[in-house]
């Protein structure tokens, strides 16, 4: 891509009429739009093995539980390895680290293509899996810290939400790609090859910009891996924005990974079907648009008070979308279900990494991959067999509850304003 960006301009003459914190005052970056664009290149071949391995896995077993067990492979690791991922990210050159995680994940892309091609056993296809989780959830971190330090301070949130863009951007381009290549007879094998020559175009992104120099951490044995815990009891927002997302994937997100069972189970959509990907695709055109509105359309509203809007759209939207009568109010309601998703989690991210000094932030935001990637694939392994005996309703059900009492509990004004007047009176 070329920069027409004059450098010769000053940067408050060049950005003034942009609002600070909005998606287009991030975007006049030039080296973040390089790795913005890498990054959404890469996601879409992710997105495109995303949805069609937990298919492929069904079909081949017919048991969400199994579904579980792969989905846990790719996202459990991100539960132990964030920890030393975000202090790995603070110690070493991060663009060596991140180019390496990528070719890892390729590696074992590639491994799945020639598993899947095989039909092998289970447990290989789990293996290779596995390999693809622990490389993203090492990356995680230093990716996160990486990003938001291309942009200036005040541009962090349009960083975020941009961020956002690009997965759930992803998350509709995916299904579209592959609903249109499965009607060219393309296999399961050559999708998860078609996902391994994505990671190309992040790596190349990576090569080709400066990533900040940041201080080191100089923090002496063990206590690099406890650091985290130790800004979080010592901060009540981070501590309350970590607890909240974690018993949020856990009790609310387990449909996103068992979303085929959902399909079939709710509404008769079989999970090999266009409809299926279709259903997919909308729910991720809304996670897209929902993240992206923090940072255009509500870029004058306070995040902290987003994240309360976002708890209540999305409590309402996921009990429409469990009590749907029929298949056209579920396209409706998963629409704004996916919107209401990542409007909140992307206005908590802004609001723990706004809050963070660019040499913790890659630790501290740690504790965020674990709560959110982290939790999820526990909460697959809780209620996939579950859903195997009892049907997926309930769980809809249980999570749009649980989004209404995280509603009322992560009021991050009404708690700094109860720490305020507590300091006060002392």
């Amino acid at each position: 891509m070329t920069d027409t960006t004059d450098s010769s301009t000053p940067i408050s003459r060049r950005n003034r009429k942009y609002k600070s914190g909005s998606a287009r005052a991030a975007f006049q970056s030039r080296d973040f739009r390089r790795i913005w664009f890498g990054s959404f290149a890469s996601n879409i071949g992710t997105w495109i093995q995303n949805v069609v391995l937990p298919v492929y896995i069904y079909g081949r077993t017919g048991r969400a539980s199994f579904v579980a067990v792969v989905i846990f492979a790719q996202l459990g690791p991100i539960l132990l390895l964030s920890i030393p991922g975000g202090v790995l990210a603070d110690r070493i050159d991060r663009k060596k680290f991140l180019v390496s995680m990528q070719t890892l994940q390729l590696s074992c892309s590639l491994l799945l293509a020639f598993f899947a091609a095989n039909n092998v056993a289970i447990w290989l296809i789990f293996a290779a899996q596995l390999g693809v989780g622990i490389g993203n959830a090492l990356q995680i971190p230093a990716w996160s810290a990486m990003l938001t330090s291309l942009v200036p301070p005040k541009d962090i949130a349009g960083a975020i939400s941009l961020n956002s863009t690009v997965i759930n951007g992803a998350r509709v381009i995916g299904p579209i790609i592959v609903a249109v290549l499965s009607q060219w007879s393309v296999t399961t094998a050559q999708f998860f090859a078609i996902n391994a020559a994505t990671y190309l175009f992040v790596i190349f992104a990576l090569v080709s910009v400066r990533i900040p120099d940041i201080a080191r951490d100089t923090t002496a044995g063990w206590r690099r891996f406890t650091f985290a815990f130790k800004i979080a009891r010592e901060r009540i927002v981070v501590s309350r924005l970590v607890l909240t997302l974690a018993s949020f994937s856990l009790l609310s997100l387990p449909y996103v990974g068992l979303f085929p069972a959902v399909a079939k189970l709710n509404f008769g959509i079989d999970s090999q079907s266009s409809t299926y990907n279709w259903l997919y695709a909308t729910w991720g055109l809304g996670a897209c648009l929902g993240g992206l509105s923090v940072s255009t359309i509500f870029v004058e509203i306070d995040n902290r008070r987003l994240i309360r809007i976002g708890f209540a759209s999305f409590s309402f939207s996921m009990m429409a979308f469990a009590l749907a009568p029929n298949v056209d109010l579920a396209f409706i309601s998963v629409f704004f279900l996916g919107a209401a998703y990542f409007f909140t989690t992307t206005s908590m991210q802004t609001v723990l990494a706004s809050g963070l000094a660019p040499e913790i932030r890659a630790r501290v935001m740690a504790l965020w991959f674990m709560a959110f990637g982290g939790t999820v694939p526990i909460g697959n392994l809780i209620f996939g067999p579950m859903i195997d005996r009892y049907g997926s309703q309930w769980l809809l059900i249980m999570g749009s509850l649980w989004a209404a009492v995280l509603w009322w509990w992560c009021d991050i004004e009404r708690i700094e304003r109860t720490r305020d007047l507590k300091e006060f009176v002392l």
